[in-house]
C-alpha cells in the first residue's frame, strides 16, 4: 500500500537527516499518499510561518506514487523544488529520484508534470490535463496566481498589431483608441495611476471586434472574456501619455468550470481559514480536511496597541506614524520591519524615518543593516520574508484592508453587494487576517515584538476578529528597549 512505503521512507530518510523539527511530516505523508491512492480531494492546512521543510513530506509519496500528476508552482516554489528539494530526494535514496516534466506540454505518460498556473489553464483549455491528479502547494496564493494566469493585457503594441490586421477597421480602430485614451487621461487615477473601465465605455470596441475577421492575439481571449464576471480597468502611464488595458475575471473559479471534475486534487496551503481554500477553490469539494498546526506556543507575543490612537483618515495621522515608529526603533539591536500598503504614506514615513536614524532605514530593501529598519507593504514582506533574517520587531502601521480605490477590489466588492452580502467580513477582512498571521509568524518564532498602530485596531468592532487571530499574545503596556 502506498500510505505504507510513503511511511517507511520518510521515516528512514528523517531518521537519516535528524529532522525532526516539524512534528506533522508522518501524518502528511500518509494523507497525501492516501488522497493519490483513492483519487479524491484533499485540503491540508498549515499553522503561518511553518517552516518550508514540510516540502519533503509532501515529495516522497510523489516519488512513490505511480498515478500520473499535475504538480502546481509558483516560480519560487519550482526554484526550491528544483535547487533544494530534488537534490535532497536524490542524494537520500536512489527510489525516491522524480522524474519531471515542466513546460507547456508533456507526454503523455509523463509521470509528475510540473506547471506553472498560467501553464495549468492553458493546458487545461487545451484539453491536455486528461485525467491527471492535481497537487497543488502555496494554496493560500492560489486565487490571486489564478487570477493572474487568466488575465488578459492589451499593451499599446496590439493596437497597431490589430490594425495591421484589418486595415479596412483602421479608421475606426484608431477613433476608438482615441476616445479611450482623452477618457483614461482625463479622469483621476489611485496611486497605483489605475482607472476603472464600466462595461459601457468598453462595448463599442467589443461590438467592433465580434464583426471583423481573424484577430491576432491578444484580442481573441479579450472578447472571450466577457460577462459580469470580469472587471476591466486602464493602468496609465501619464508620463508617456499612454495605457495598457487590463481584465480579470472576479471569482478565478468561474472561469474554470470543471477543471476538477473526475480527477483528484490536493491543495495545501498556510493560514487558510476555515471558509477558504474549500468549495470557493475551483470547486473543490473536499473528501478529507485537516489541520497541520504547530504546538501549542508557550510564550505568547508581546503585542503593543496603544489605546485611543487616531484613524487612518486622520489629518494628524502621518505624525502619529513617524513618532511612534521613532519611538519603537530606537535602542533596538534587530531588524525592525514597518509595514503598510498606501505607497505615499509608506514612501514619507520612510523618509522621515531616514533623517533620524540614517542608512539604517530602508525601503523594501533584501540586504538591511543587522539593526536596520525596512519599511514595506504587506505583500512585499510575505513574499520576501524568507530570504531575509527574523526580525525582532513587526510595526503594523496599517493593517492590510484592501483598498476600494484598486479597481479590482472595488468590482469583487460591488458584485458581493449586490447579491446582499457582507463584503467586509467575508472578503476583507478574512484576506486581512490571512496576511497578519503570514507576516506576523517569523517575528513570533523570534521571540521579538507586534506593535499595531492602525486605530481601527480597537475602534471598531471587527477588532476583535484581529485579537483572535494574533492568539496566544499578551498586552505591553509600555515600551522598553529590546
Amino acid at each position: 500500500m502506498l500510505e505504507a512505503r510513503a511511511h517507511h521512507q520518510l521515516k528512514a530518510l528523517l531518521q537519516r537527516e535528524g529532522a525532526h523539527g516539524w512534528p506533522h511530516h508522518l501524518s502528511m505523508g500518509r494523507l497525501v499518499a492516501r488522497s493519490l491512492r483513492r483519487q479524491d480531494h484533499t485540503l491540508l492546512r498549515l499553522a503561518p510561518g511553518s517552516e518550508e521543510n514540510w516540502w519533503i513530506s509532501l515529495l516522497v509519496p510523489l516519488a512513490l506514487a505511480e498515478e500520473r500528476l499535475a504538480l502546481v508552482l509558483s516560480e519560487s516554489a519550482r526554484q526550491r523544488l528544483q535547487q533544494v528539494e530534488l537534490p535532497r530526494l536524490a542524494a537520500a535514496d536512489a527510489c525516491l529520484a522524480l522524474p519531471w516534466f515542466e513546460g507547456p506540454t508533456a507526454p503523455r505518460e509523463a509521470r509528475v508534470w510540473v506547471l506553472s498556473h498560467r501553464q495549468l489553464v492553458e493546458a487545461w483549455q487545451a484539453g491536455l490535463l486528461d485525467n491527471r491528479q492535481l497537487v497543488i502547494p502555496e494554496a493560500e496564493k492560489l486565487d490571486n496566481q489564478l487570477r493572474q494566469a487568466l488575465a488578459v493585457v492589451i499593451q499599446p503594441g496590439h493596437w497597431d498589431q490589430l490594425r495591421r490586421a484589418q486595415p479596412r477597421a483602421e479608421a475606426g480602430v484608431l477613433a476608438l483608441h482615441e476616445r479611450l485614451s482623452r477618457q483614461l487621461l482625463a479622469q483621476p487615477r489611485n496611486p497605483q495611476k489605475q482607472v476603472a473601465i464600466a462595461p459601457e465605455d468598453e462595448a463599442p470596441l467589443r461590438h467592433l471586434l465580434q464583426v471583423l475577421g481573424p484577430l491576432p492575439q491578444p484580442w481573441p481571449a479579450w472578447l472571450a472574456a466577457a460577462g459580469q464576471g470580469w472587471t476591466s480597468w486602464a493602468q496609465v502611464d501619464p508620463n508617456q501619455l499612454q495605457w495598457e488595458l487590463h481584465r480579470q475575471p472576479l471569482e478565478p473559479e468561474n472561469a474554470l468550470p470543471g477543471i476538477l471534475e473526475a480527477r483528484g486534487c490536493i491543495l495545501l496551503g498556510l493560514g487558510l481559514a476555515p471558509e477558504q481554500g474549500g468549495a470557493q477553490q475551483l470547486g473543490l469539494e473536499p473528501n478529507v480536511v485537516v489541520d497541520l498546526g504547530d504546538p501549542p506556543l508557550a510564550d505568547p507575543l508581546p503585542l503593543f496597541a496603544p489605546l485611543r490612537q487616531p484613524l487612518p483618515n486622520s489629518p494628524h495621522y502621518g505624525e502619529h506614524l513617524l513618532d511612534q515608529c521613532r519611538r519603537l526603533v530606537l535602542g533596538q539591536k534587530q531588524l525592525s520591519v514597518v509595514l503598510l500598503d498606501d505607497q505615499a504614506l509608506r514612501l514619507q514615513l520612510t523618509s522621515g524615518l531616514a533623517a533620524e536614524f540614517g542608512s539604517r532605514v530602508s525601503h523594501q530593501s533584501t540586504a538591511p543593516d543587522s539593526n536596520g529598519v525596512i519599511c514595506a507593504s504587506w505583500g512585499w514582506w510575505i513574499e520576501h520574508q524568507a530570504r531575509l533574517p527574523l526580525p525582532g520587531q513587526l510595526v503594523a502601521a496599517l493593517l492590510p484592508l484592501a483598498s476600494l480605490e484598486d479597481p479590482l477590489t472595488a468590482a469583487r466588492v460591488g458584485a458581493l453587494r449586490q447579491e446582499g452580502r457582507d463584503w467586509f467580513r467575508e472578503r476583507l477582512l478574512p484576506d486581512a487576517l490571512i496576511q497578519i498571521q503570514l507576516a506576523s509568524a517569523g517575528v513570533r518564532r523570534n521571540g521579538g515584538r507586534l506593535a499595531v498602530l492602525d486605530g481601527r485596531l480597537r475602534g471598531r468592532s471587527w477588532g476583535q476578529n484581529v485579537f483572535r487571530c494574533l492568539e496566544p499574545w499578551v498586552a505591553l503596556s509600555r515600551l522598553l528597549p529590546h
